[in-house]
């Protein structure tokens, strides 16, 4: 489990982003996977989200996961429930409701306000960034009375360009949208490659928040040991399993 540097600094709050070491999982999904859309014992799965909440220090009915669609939609969270809501995004004040979400490959990111007590986090693969996922929590966070530049953004980890290959497609979305975009692409011989983690950090900054920490962990790379999309579907492995990142108010 990876901590942040600046959430760390604060006793309120527990979070971890976790990669595939520690769980009950089996094969391909070996073995902290809990990823409950993947094609993995359910049992399996359960016994790993069993263990989160207790390296987390919440009860399972108290971890909040997503119906994950590459959205902008964000929820707002008061109580436990039972269905998962289908979006991308979550936020709560509440104490001791702990907010989960599932990546291989994509970026978790968690949001803390210090002053107001309130924490979120999102889902941000390219297509929710685009969409502007971040520009529409940080709209939730507003209506709560949260100052944009209180806030702490921790982005975990998520494919690095090195090993993030896009066609030309997707080069002309980005570029139509606005030509500053080609930053956050790299040019070589053998192809065109995209750093969603510095795309995420330029949204994050130019909406106002002063502290922004990029846990650097390539989730791609094996040695890593996380679940990765990408990697997977390389390999001609037609499932894989899900990383999770949990954060919670004491």
């Amino acid at each position: 489990m990876i901590k942040s540097v600046l959430f760390s600094k604060y006793k309120n709050i527990s979070h971890g982003f976790f990669n595939r070491s520690g769980g009950y999982s089996k094969g391909i999904y070996k073995s902290l996977n809990c990823g409950i859309g993947s094609k993995d014992n359910i049992v399996h799965i359960r016994a790993n989200l069993k263990k989160v909440c207790k390296k987390i220090g919440c009860k399972r009915n108290n971890l909040i996961l997503l119906n994950q669609i590459h959205s902008n939609k964000v929820y707002s969270i008061n109580n436990s429930i039972k269905k998962k809501p289908t979006g991308d995004g979550l936020i709560t004040y509440k104490k001791k409701i702990a907010l989960g979400i599932l990546t291989a490959d994509c970026a978790p990111i968690f949001f803390f306000d210090p002053q107001k007590k309130i924490i979120g986090a999102i889902h941000a693969g390219w297509k929710g960034a685009f969409k502007k996922i971040i520009k529409k929590t940080l709209y939730r966070f507003k209506k709560k009375g949260s100052k944009i530049e209180n806030l702490i953004a921790v982005v975990g980890p998520c494919i690095a360009k090195e090993n993030y290959e896009i066609k030309k497609d997707f080069l002309k979305k980005f570029l139509k949208e606005n030509q500053k975009n080609k930053i956050f692409f790299i040019f070589k011989k053998k192809g065109i490659f995209f750093s969603l983690n510095e795309y995420i950090k330029y949204q994050l900054e130019n909406a106002g928040i002063k502290n922004v920490e990029i846990i650097k962990k390539d989730t791609y790379l094996n040695k890593n040991n996380f679940f990765s999309s990408r990697r997977s579907r390389k390999k001609k492995i037609d499932d894989y399993g899900r990383n999770i990142s949990v954060i919670m108010i004491k």
